[in-house]
């Protein structure tokens, strides 16, 4: 999954395909995976308990088009029609179609709460370029592709609870540092299984690695530089992250975006150690506990606090 709310903590598994309609067409490619597979909170109990059904109906459609874009056994042109389609859906230009219910259902959702489409659609323009595009030469490039794929979640959450958009600036960077540090985990998987690349090209030359490094079993020493290069990023981007919580009014988003900014840190400080190509870099259990009691803990303290740049 291409976002702060799916990122998986499991290797991907081969896409199965949802009874078709009447036409004998099925528009999801289903991949089985579900909240509990995730890496980071999917709608938890931190967050306010009338919102978690919108947090779930936004989290069915971003699983549902991430599917399609990342099943292996789809055409590019087949995998961009059906994205279409869902969010054409979406924008209410479709309102029929069966087979695109859980566009229609956030679609309907945000109505209800007065968020948006933009946020869903924007994800959508992302999974499309995943159909169209699996090399990114610079860091500019593929912060620009977090822009559609990652960002969009935490301006949506935040939009869900009434932030102010200023908070946008804080919740950006967290999610671009959590999309950058799920494709180093999964660097060695998008390669063999889509031939996606998201390793910054420019690096990997001036460091001497090549795309043929990442099918490899372990990290050279050439990537490995590349990989830290990246980590780099990640951890200035989360000096702006870490102002989330205190940006934020809600305290029950407040103690939820603490804790993933704690499992973030974490997962950077994982990478830095760990090899993504040699074995799953992963958070642990106690790695889950430890953010999220503190994290809990010093989000309800820090919200309304006030970012400090």
């Amino acid at each position: 999954m291409r976002n702060v709310l799916a990122m998986s903590a499991t290797l991907k598994t081969a896409p199965e395909t949802i009874p078709p309609n009447a036409s004998g067409e099925a528009s999801e490619t289903p991949s089985g995976k579900g909240a509990g597979d995730e890496n980071f909170p999917v709608g938890s109990f931190l967050l306010p308990k009338h919102l978690r059904p919108h947090v779930a109906t936004y989290y069915a459609f971003a699983r549902a088009i991430d599917d399609i874009a990342d099943n292996p056994a789809l055409a590019a042109e087949d995998k961009i029609s059906r994205l279409r389609a869902f969010d054409a859906a979406l924008r209410g230009e479709e309102r029929d179609d069966p087979r695109l219910v859980k566009a229609h259902a956030l679609r309907e959702s945000l109505a209800a709460t007065g968020v948006t489409t933009k946020h869903g659609s924007d994800l959508v323009a992302a999974f499309v370029q995943d159909a169209q595009k699996n090399r990114y030469a610079s860091w500019d490039e593929l912060l620009g592709y977090c822009e559609l794929s990652a960002n969009p979640v935490g301006r949506y959450l935040l939009d869900l609870h009434g932030e102010d958009k200023s908070g946008y600036l804080y919740s950006d960077a967290l999610c671009t540092v959590l999309q950058v540090v799920n494709h180093l985990q999964d660097c060695g998987d998008d390669r063999s299984a889509l031939d996606r690349v998201y390793l910054i090209g420019d690096w990997m030359a001036q460091e001497g690695a090549s795309i043929e490094d990442v099918d490899r079993d372990a990290l050279t020493p050439a990537l490995r530089r590349v990989v830290d290069r990246m980590l780099t990023c990640c951890e200035e981007l989360m000096a702006l992250a870490r102002e989330l919580p205190r940006a934020l009014q809600s305290r029950h988003l407040a103690m939820e975006s603490a804790v993933i900014v704690n499992l973030a840190d974490r997962l950077i400080t994982l990478l830095r150690r760990g090899d993504p190509l040699a074995t799953r870099v992963a958070l642990t259990k106690l790695d889950l506990a430890s953010a999220g009691l503190h994290g809990a803990v010093g989000g309800f303290l820090a919200a309304g606090r006030g970012a400090r740049r």
